[in-house]
This record gives structure tokens, C-alpha cells and sequence, in this order.
């Protein structure tokens, strides 16, 4: 089982043990009442974020909650109820609550704790390191800020505003168990430095931005350097054009081709299939990408954005491989969705866990200038707007802004276009992913090149 992390003591108003004890005792009442089955879990969150903006401080926020939920079965009837309040009345009305709930809610034939034999063991639970916690003053994450900021407005004079820059600094931890044999819980972090420079004036004013997010402050990229990279991304849309409407290959740069994958995942995710609300149902052993084009999912990165040594149910979870030289191999299925598609958990009650789509035609130095020059004539994609996505139909159609290219040369910046097609084409449609690897939460991808898609322009 994960040990408590020695350094949570320091961090935390509440201790690894006494989440234990408010846990059982919420399950002892719950056994007490007659559940047939329950869970409950304890957690706690505390963070800083700071904001400034042309060069003043304009909010120090800090945060600090705590929950505990609870889960009870009645037979095939569920009720769930949560508190703010650890004292024992509370935690006893709580789970009275969802006992309440669980008695007058419909039967439903699959709800239920998961199965015994996919419970993740004290054994099956590995250290993940996800623990780094950031022990920022308000002044040192203000000072951090301001330094981002200048360094964007140093960056050129055409810099002429500021959405502001910001630091967070995020902790927490958990504790949970059920009667189904589960116990575990862990501590995690999660901390980050943004700026958003606007460039131009008048008519011709165009923003950025950029972040870095990170679990270990440590790892964080330097302040000044966001600063930088965020202002000549504002200073490179400056003078921005529109085009008319086309076909041609799209340039997805790499953070929105994250989306992309975000978009399979969705698609082939237990709630959208068992509703058949996908286009991509019954997808399973059937090529949808491109035949060069791998997806792995691999939980147990050491430090990873998207590491869990289980699920939200306790499931274990293992690495696998999601897609297979195009071909769908697996979907994302918790307990409940499993079941009602006759199949088994996934261990993906939550969501996805570090997803990396990688091409077999990627070569080391196939980065941004390759990929520019594969795109040969076409559109470059950095801003996706809007939500026009249809995970019914597949269709997709996105505001978008990015730059013209002409013979792998980047010609002019694009704004005020749409770009349209189906993700099942797109997906289809890969030519080539990019060496230029970002990770965007629990997503980790190059820039992707599809083939043919159409740009509604002037």
C-alpha cells in the first residue's frame, strides 16, 4: 500500500491515520444501518495562487477544503451523500443520508462496488512519487509573477498589455476504502507559473500565452522564460490576415493536437458507449487512425501528470496499449460502464491515465521545422476556439487562428477561420506526428499533420 508521506504532516490539518478513522467509522455506521455494500472517502486540498497584472499585485487567494464522501448500496440501489463537517453526528448523518437516498432510488441491475478480483492490493499500489509540495510565500509566488510579466514586456516594445501572470502552488490528499476489500489513498501536488502578453495597438492587437505545469516546483520552467516564449507567440500574430476558404493540410502544433487524443478518448469512453452517443461505437478491433499511429497508456510514470496507482474505485491499473498500429485495442471503462457493455473494468474510472500518441514514421529530428516542411503548403494551427465538436457524428468545426504556410515556410499569421471536417477522417487522416512531444495534463503528443480539411475563410 502507499505509505503516508512523512512531509504531508507539515502541509496538512488532517494525518493519513485520522482520514483512516473517519473512513471506517463512516463505514462501521453504514455496515450499522444494513448497506449491503458502501465506500467512503476523506480528502483535503490546500494551495496559493497569486495574480498580477502590469506590474501590480491583484490577488493572493488561499484555499483550503476537506470532504468526505460516502457511497451506500442497498442491493442494486445506490445513494451517495458528502460533508464538510468531520464530527461524528455529521459523518453518522451523512452516511443516514445516503442510505436514505440509496432506499428510494430505482434498482439499477449493474451498480455496485467493482469486483473483488480487480481491487488493487497493499502490493498492487506503488509509490508513484506525486508528492512534491511547494512551501511559496505569497511574496515569493508574487515575485515570481512579477518576473514573468517583465520579462514578456522586455521581450519587445510592441508588447502593450498584460492579461496578467499568475503562480499556483496546489497539495492534497485522500484517503479511501470499501467493503469490497480496498484501502489505499495518497498525496499528490500539482504547481504552475502563466502569463498572457497582448501585442499591438488599435485594430492590430493580438494576445498569447503560455504556462508551465508541473508536480515538483523544481521542475517548473524559469519565469522569465515563459515571459519570453509567451510574448513572441502575441508578436508573431501581429498583422494577422484571412484567407479565403480552401481545402488543405492542417498543422495541429502540438498542446492542441492533445485535444485531439482528448477527443478518441472521449469518444471511446464507457458512459458515451454504453448511451451509443459515439461515433465510434462498437469500434473495438476496428481501425480508426491511421496505420502508423500507436496509443499506450501507462499509469506508473514516477511523477506523472496523469499517474495513479488505482482508479476511483480501487481498481488496479497497468500499463497497456489503447491503439495498435491504428486499430482501437481498448476503451476507458470504470466498474459501472463495464457492465453495462458486458465487458471488464479498465481501471479508468476517473479517466485516462499518461496517454502518449506516437507515429512509427517519427525520426528524433522530425520537430517543428520537419513538420512545417512535411505540411509543405497549408495551415499551422496554434488557437482553437469554441466547442464544436459532435461526439455523436464525429463532426468537428473549430474557430481557429495560426499562420499560412507556403513550401515549409511559415508566410503570414491566419486569424478569423473555421476549420471543418470529421474526426473519423482526421483520425484516419494522419500523415505524420511530430518529434516536438508536449504533455498537456495526462496527454502527451507531437503536432499533428492531417491530410485534408476544410478552412472557411472570407
Amino acid at each position: 500500500m502507499t505509505k503516508p508521506d512523512a512531509r504531508a504532516d507539515s502541509v496538512f490539518a488532517y494525518s493519513r491515520a485520522a482520514f483512516e478513522d473517519l473512513v471506517d467509522t463512516a463505514l462501521a455506521h453504514a455496515k450499522k444501518l444494513g448497506a449491503t455494500d458502501a465506500g467512503a472517502e476523506a480528502s483535503e486540498g490546500c494551495g496559493l495562487s497569486v495574480s498580477v497584472r502590469k506590474g501590480e499585485l491583484e490577488n493572493v487567494e488561499r484555499n483550503r477544503d476537506k470532504s468526505l464522501g460516502v457511497t451506500i448500496y442497498v442491493g442494486q440501489r445506490r445513494g451517495n451523500a458528502s460533508t464538510s463537517d468531520f464530527s461524528r453526528a455529521a459523518i453518522e448523518q451523512t452516511v443516514q443520508a445516503a442510505y436514505d437516498i440509496a432506499r428510494f432510488t430505482a434498482e439499477d441491475p449493474v451498480a455496485g462496488l467493482p469486483d473483488a478480483d480487480d481491487i488493487a492490493q497493499p502490493g498492487e499500489q506503488p509509490d508513484l512519487d506525486l508528492f512534491h509540495p511547494w512551501d511559496v510565500t505569497s511574496e515569493q509566488a508574487t515575485k515570481i509573477a512579477l518576473a514573468c510579466e517583465k520579462a514578456a514586456f522586455a521581450t519587445d516594445r510592441r508588447i502593450t498589455n498584460s492579461e496578467g501572470a499568475g503562480v499556483s502552488a496546489q497539495q492534497s490528499h485522500f484517503f479511501s476504502s470499501h467493503t469490497r476489500g480496498f484501502r489505499g489513498g495518497y498525496a499528490s501536488s500539482r504547481h504552475s507559473i502563466s502569463v498572457a502578453p497582448i501585442a499591438g495597438t488599435g485594430d492590430n492587437m493580438q494576445r498569447d500565452a503560455w504556462y508551465s505545469s508541473m508536480r515538483d516546483a523544481r521542475d517548473l520552467a524559469g519565469p522569465e522564460a515563459i515571459g519570453r516564449y509567451a510574448a513572441e507567440r502575441a508578436l508573431a500574430r501581429l498583422n494577422s490576415r484571412k484567407i479565403s476558404t480552401r481545402e488543405c493540410p492542417v498543422l495541429f502544433e502540438s498542446p492542441l493536437a492533445a485535444g485531439l487524443l482528448g477527443g478518441f478518448v472521449q469518444a471511446v469512453s464507457g458512459g458515451a458507449l454504453y448511451r451509443r452517443s459515439s461515433f465510434l461505437v462498437d469500434s473495438l478491433g476496428k481501425k480508426v487512425f491511421a496505420g502508423h499511429i500507436d496509443v499506450t497508456e501507462d499509469p506508473h510514470v514516477r511523477g506523472g501528470k496523469g499517474s495513479a496507482p488505482f482508479d476511483e474505485e480501487g481498481v488496479r491499473t497497468k500499463a497497456r496499449k489503447v491503439v495498435d498500429a491504428g486499430r482501437v485495442e481498448g476503451y476507458f471503462l470504470s466498474s459501472y460502464s463495464a457492465r453495462k457493455l458486458g465487458m471488464k473494468t479498465t481501471g479508468n474510472a476517473g479517466g485516462s491515465h499518461n496517454l502518449s500518441l506516437t507515429s512509427r514514421l517519427t525520426e528524433p529530428g522530425h520537430g517543428l521545422v520537419e513538420m512545417l516542411r512535411k505540411l509543405g503548403t497549408g495551415l499551422f494551427v496554434i488557437e482553437l476556439m469554441g466547442q464544436g465538436v459532435n461526439y455523436v457524428t464525429g463532426d468537428y468545426s473549430r474557430g481557429a487562428s495560426g499562420f499560412w504556410v507556403e513550401n515549409g515556410e511559415i508566410v503570414f499569421p491566419v486569424e478569423e477561420i473555421t476549420i471543418a471536417g470529421n474526426l473519423k477522417d482526421m483520425f484516419a487522416g494522419i500523415e505524420a506526428v511530430g518529434s516536438d512531444v508536449y504533455n498537456y495534463g495526462a496527454k502527451s503528443v507531437g503536432s499533428i499533420l492531417v491530410g485534408k480539411m476544410k478552412v472557411a475563410g472570407s
